[in-house]
């Protein structure tokens, strides 16, 4: 008897091995990037610190993740995913983000260069590299899920992989407090630096199992007799003028809105989450830091349980646009508590329960409705400037709230401390009632537009 041999498309086991792959080194570049969000209150303390950065250096520091991938980064890597593939582009790009956090790591284990008064300079370059590394590797990763899981789970295993990845940031959370404990003579180098070590080696890892995905991709492509590139014929080649025929799609644009004022109500949060958590719900508790710590970790602990179900929802009832409304409306809802409930721990916890549903219900909605309005042979430069318009606001947002922390720095007066986490919660809350807006507005467009099937289940029956 012949024996029937599944190709790899046809294999669910080689699918989620395929899948297994993609996830680790996002989870490595979520830790990295998320190393100093639980220890963002030591910055307002930059006397007890070797490195010598004070809260608004740290939220330079932290908008230079974007910074390349503002200034055309993205658009010229998405338009390259188009052109050269996954597995090269992805490749150069998985490198280049390990590289710049080992540049980062490098820089804030130096005593020399920290003695120069260029630390922070160095490091933002390295934060630079890293960034725009990770936001093309994310976007190759998120267009291979949609390959290896085109009319299967493509919800489930786009939301799976959004909060596996999302551990990473709850290890970094809880790890980094422990990793950077106090002496008496404040924070060493040697003390700040060893969040970036482990996430660095993370990387490294990361690095290493791209390249299985790569192994695994090119076998795929072989079988069905196809290419990553996606250019088949000469009427689908990339063409500049498709970038705004893009941006001209009105539901696009509506998403890419809703992306990048959504992302900022909680990433950009998460970044000095314990300066304003403290202040506001452990006002002269000293213990409270880890307190802070762990309620901030609670954010990625519910999208590793919310996102996957909330993605098989999608995949079999559709209903995205009302999903990406709620998620939206809990954000804000949650911003409102963290800044105006009384100062008890218990509405500290209930403010992060609910970002972090809300924070599961949108991303698991939105990304699998990019590939229902844009080509396929666009779908790399399609994700891509999603995500550089995420990045305009992940990249001006921290300057600002980091400003407003700023003139408390050193200050001792727990009232004038509490103003300030108020005054930049104004900030999230500001932005997650323009993202409510734009989710209503892309509901109803949907509901005008039944032909794009925005609302209709993902998995084929």
């Amino acid at each position: 008897m012949n024996k029937v041999v599944k190709t790899l498309k046809e294999s669910p086991s080689a699918r989620w091995i395929a899948w297994a792959c993609l996830v680790v080194p996002m989870f490595a570049s979520y830790f990295f990037d998320d190393m100093f969000s639980t220890i963002s209150h030591i910055f307002q303390n930059p006397d007890l610190l070797e490195l010598g950065w004070n809260s608004q250096d740290y939220g330079f520091y932290a908008g230079g993740y974007s910074f390349l991938c503002v200034w055309g980064g993205l658009i010229v890597c998405g338009m390259l995913l188009d052109k050269w593939g996954v597995r090269v582009t992805g490749s150069i790009f998985v490198g280049l983000m390990a590289a710049g956090a080992a540049l980062v790591y490098v820089t804030i284990s130096s005593k020399a260069i920290v003695e120069t008064g260029k630390s922070l300079y160095i490091a933002y370059v390295g934060c630079m590299l890293f960034g725009l590394g990770s936001e093309i590797a994310g976007v190759a990763v998120t267009r291979s899920i949609a390959k290896w899981f085109k009319g299967k789970s493509m919800a489930l295993a786009m939301g799976l992989q959004l909060a596996i990845a999302r551990m990473g940031t709850a290890a970094a959370l809880i790890l980094s407090p422990v990793l950077v404990a106090e002496s008496q003579s404040g924070y060493t180098l040697d003390v700040t630096n060893r969040p970036a070590f482990y996430g660095l080696m993370l990387l490294l890892i990361g690095s290493v199992v791209w390249g299985i995905f790569v192994a695994m991709d090119a076998k795929f492509d072989k079988e069905q007799g196809t290419s990553d590139k996606v250019e088949t014929a000469e009427e689908d080649k990339f063409k500049f003028s498709d970038i705004f025929k893009i941006l001209g799609n009105k539901h696009y644009l509506l998403i890419s809105l809703l992306c990048v004022f959504f992302y900022c109500c909680i990433i950009s949060f998460k970044k000095f989450a314990t300066a304003i958590l403290i202040p506001r719900f452990g006002a002269g508790a000293a213990e409270f830091e880890q307190t802070a710590s762990w309620m901030v970790s609670m954010i990625p602990f519910f999208t590793v349980g919310f996102t996957p179900l909330f993605g098989i929802l999608v995949d079999k009832i559709g209903k995205a646009t009302t999903w990406m409304i709620t998620g939206s409306v809990m954000v804000f809802i949650a911003h409102v508590i963290i800044a105006f409930a009384p100062g008890e721990a218990i509405f500290g916890y209930l403010g992060i329960a609910i970002l972090g549903v809300g924070y599961s219900l949108v991303p698991a909605a939105m990304w699998p409705s990019v590939p229902k309005i844009v080509p396929e042979k666009n779908l790399g430069t399609a994700y891509s400037l999603i995500y550089w318009i995420q990045n305009m606001g992940m990249m001006t947002v921290p300057i600002f709230v980091g400003r407003i922390l700023a003139k408390v720095d050193g200050v001792t007066d727990v009232n004038l401390l509490e103003k300030a986490a108020i005054n930049a919660e104004y900030i999230f809350i500001g932005l997650g009632i323009v993202a409510m807006i734009v989710s209503w507005m892309l509901y109803f467009s949907s509901k005008k537009n039944p032909q794009l099937k925005l609302d209709v289940p993902n998995k084929e029956k």
